[in-house]
């Protein structure tokens, strides 16, 4: 598989996929079985674990803050705890790092937690660790793509380059994708590794495509911001109805991507399906 710097165009058109929640249905399950527990745990909340999972799940799946920066979704949960279940000692070192922090990931807080020694940096790293332990020991079977993934993306691959856009670990990405036979589908895989989904579709951009010949595909709002922000298009699969939007993805949206139908009207209808769903209650 080529890398960004090796990727030349093929076709006219570029469809570009994100993956976990997206294509893969990986999204439940790893806030299911991982995140939620693992903050449970980390911070000894087994008195409000039904109210606190019940919460976390939302915030991270079903409303516009879906597919939020595990950092940002970490402190937005425990200010809640602190204000309405228990203290959360330090919490404003945890909110200010967030906030200021250039990078979230593991190896910013490693960096951070080196010159304050904060307690709760430290926790944020050990719940973010066991987290990754814990999605690693999830099996294939528990990471399957959503029903109609395989077909839509062999169907716009005879038309359109395919490229996954993910901020997923590449590796993750290559292993399940491959599982399933999808790569045979795919022409190259952004992930966590290059750089942010915009910086991603950016330079993709350069290899030669017009904007009204891009497409990017997820389930997000940071996927919807991405495309927004390089004036490309979006098609949502929208959570819940997954099935449902991958047939519309083959059926209609590659389509009138390919005869320069899916601006305008058609896009703002799948614009405003997409908030609507994740605005829902």
């Amino acid at each position: 598989m080529e890398n960004l710097e090796q990727f030349t165009r093929k076709k006219d058109f570029l469809i570009c996929v994100d993956s976990d929640g997206c294509a893969m249905d990986t999204m439940d399950i790893k806030h299911f079985r991982c995140f939620g527990p693992c903050l449970v745990e980390e911070w000894n909340l087994k008195d409000w674990e039904t109210p606190i999972l019940a919460r976390w799940n939302e915030m991270n799946l079903y409303t516009m803050t879906r597919g939020i920066n595990r950092f940002k979704g970490l402190v937005k949960m425990l200010r809640e705890v602190h204000e309405t279940y228990t203290e959360i000692e330090e919490i404003e070192i945890l909110e200010d790092w967030v906030e200021k922090s250039d990078e979230l990931s593991n190896a910013a807080l490693q960096r951070a937690i080196g010159k304050s020694g904060s307690t709760i940096l430290k926790k944020a790293l050990s719940w973010s660790e066991s987290v990754n332990a814990k999605i690693n020991e999830l099996s294939f079977e528990d990471k399957k793509p959503f029903e109609g993934v395989k077909e839509g993306l062999a169907f716009a691959h005879e038309y359109a380059d395919v490229a996954i856009v993910s901020s997923a670990n590449l590796q993750a990405v290559l292993e399940e994708w491959e599982r399933y036979g999808l790569l045979d589908h795919v022409d190259i895989v952004l992930a966590q590794d290059t750089g942010s989904k915009a910086f991603c579709i950016q330079e993709l951009a350069k290899k030669g495509y017009e904007k009204v010949k891009i497409l990017m595909t997820g389930d997000a709002l940071g996927d919807y911001e991405a495309a927004k922000k390089n004036d490309v298009f979006y098609f949502p699969i929208c959570v819940r109805h997954e099935k449902d939007s991958w047939e519309e993805f083959k059926e209609t949206a590659v389509g009138r991507l390919l005869d320069g139908t899916y601006g305008g009207a058609y896009q703002e209808k799948k614009i405003e399906e997409f908030k609507a769903n994740l605005e829902k209650k």
